[in-house]
């Protein structure tokens, strides 16, 4: 990067964890940055996350720099730069607390660079905040998560509601938001446990620290979504909520497919379109392992409610014996995909009408953006929370079944057919339906340019951080 050229230029240094989930909405947030004049971006990530950022930014004047990922941790093999390369989730910890070695390349690299205005880390790099203090420049903050979700957490913690009941999943209070009940099972084992020590706590500690002492946080959500708990959060707490998105929607523009070069699975999208037909997108993310007796009652399930699905699946998720096998599991109601997709594509295609989710936030919100509804399947992390918003607060979904009603409860095919034909074809289906497409219409609204109550918050939040006013 040439400094020389760029003094009268603002700086925006962006530094994503090692997660697609945690990635992809700061690659949007990058977009919307460099729609701004004299605005240059830097990413900071990693070899092994390079060609993942440099394709989706490939179209931008964003700069990438790498920076080497710490070897010989204990626990991680040797290669494994991001989450959905751990050979389980139970590394998590040993992971993410030793990006903290990429500090001093980190600001090595700082140092080499035009002033840099402020700059957006993921929470997770906990320990970027030392650096910004040390080059004086603003940090914020990215959790990927939703406000709603955060309030929660702040609120079992604040009153360790946490403690009390004999049972897992014995409905608890909240004594800030009355008309909200949770579980212990809605929460991270972390939160759950009344003396918590280990790496994992250690982790969130350090997380949660550095975080209240930052400039503020990054929502990718719109205030109109969840107002009730932005309001709440703003007032109570010193750390501001920015709401500026959902940045997907600041994505650019989807360019049509050639014939010849469309993917297998839109094809067989537009060939239900022509059919009338309506399709249920099925995804859980890249996180969870699912077992295969799980996988087995899923498959049952789908093709018994008789109705169209894509089941987008990890290319490492256990098999039942073969393919043949697992393809005769499913029928001919539906196809199987086992590569990375563009899931926007797929929500905003005409055929599909339902989403079989694990409520991953991203998830959400782009099935909000898109106006489909969700069938809730929470398995980890904010995930339970995050269906308890879709499902309870804004409507915009059904939930699983479980045999013993447990959040984490296995479900048997029965009651995922069930709840497949309900959110397809039911009345109630149509009731959520018709909320996610209301909704879907506010999410475009907010990020209109000028207009948007989101885009208003980043004017406001840039024109803070880059013509400071003297008091």
């Amino acid at each position: 990067m040439d400094a020389s050229s760029s003094d009268s230029k603002y700086h925006v240094v962006l530094f994503p964890f090692m997660s697609k989930g945690h990635t992809i909405p700061l690659l949007h947030l990058a977009r919307l940055l460099l729609r701004r004049p004299n605005f240059i971006v830097t990413v900071f990530t990693t070899s092994g996350n390079h060609s993942f950022i440099a394709n989706s930014l490939s179209d931008t004047t964003a700069f990438i720099i790498d920076l080497p990922f710490p070897q010989n941790v204990p626990q991680i093999p040797a290669g494994v730069e991001s989450t959905d390369k751990l050979p389980s989730m139970s590394l998590f910890a040993p992971f993410a607390l030793s990006t903290k070695l990429m500090q001093p390349d980190f600001e090595k690299a700082i140092g080499t660079l035009p002033r840099v205005n402020f700059m957006v880390s993921d929470g997770f790099l906990w320990w970027t905040l030392d650096s910004a203090i040390k080059f004086g420049f603003p940090r914020l903050v990215s959790f990927g998560m939703s406000i709603y979700s955060s309030c929660l957490c702040k609120a079992v913690v604040e009153h360790r509601l946490l403690f009390g009941p004999e049972s897992d999943d014995e409905l608890i209070t909240l004594p800030q938001f009355p008309w909200i009940k949770v579980t212990r099972n809605d929460f991270d084992s972390t939160f759950r446990d009344p003396e918590p020590i280990g790496p994992h706590f250690e982790f969130i500690i350090a997380t949660i620290t550095a975080a209240g002492n930052s400039y503020g946080t990054i929502i990718n959500s719109f205030y109109e979504l969840e107002a009730t708990f932005a309001d709440y959060w703003n007032k109570e707490y010193g750390n501001t909520a920015w709401f500026v998105g959902p940045l997907c929607l600041a994505d650019a523009p989807r360019v049509e497919h050639e014939p010849r070069k469309k993917p297998t699975w839109i094809k067989w999208l537009d060939q239900k379109l022509e059919q009338g037909r309506s399709v249920l997108y099925v995804a859980f993310g890249s996180q969870v392992d699912i077992s295969p007796q799980q996988l087995k009652e899923i498959a049952i399930g789908l093709k018994k409610s008789n109705v169209n699905f894509l089941w987008v699946m990890k290319a490492k998720d256990p098999e039942f014996g073969d393919e043949s096998e697992l393809e005769e599991s499913i029928g001919d109601g539906g196809i199987i995909v086992r590569e990375w997709v563009d899931q926007r594509e797929i929500l905003t295609h005409q055929s599909v009408n339902g989403f079989l989710s694990h409520c991953g936030w991203n998830s959400v919100l782009e099935s909000i953006c898109a106006g489909v509804p969700i069938l809730a399947w929470p398995m980890t992390a904010d995930q339970p929370l995050n269906a308890r918003m879709v499902v309870e607060e804004i409507k915009v979904g059904l939930r699983v079944e479980t045999c013993n009603g447990s959040v984490g409860g296995f479900v048997k095919w029965e009651g995922l057919k069930k709840m497949v034909k309900e959110l397809m074809e039911g009345d109630t289906g149509k009731v959520v339906r018709k909320n996610a497409e209301e909704y879907g219409e506010i999410a475009k609204k907010a990020m209109e340019e000028g207009s948007g109550s989101s885009r208003r918050n980043l004017d406001e939040l840039v024109d803070a951080l880059c013509n400071p006013r003297n008091p």
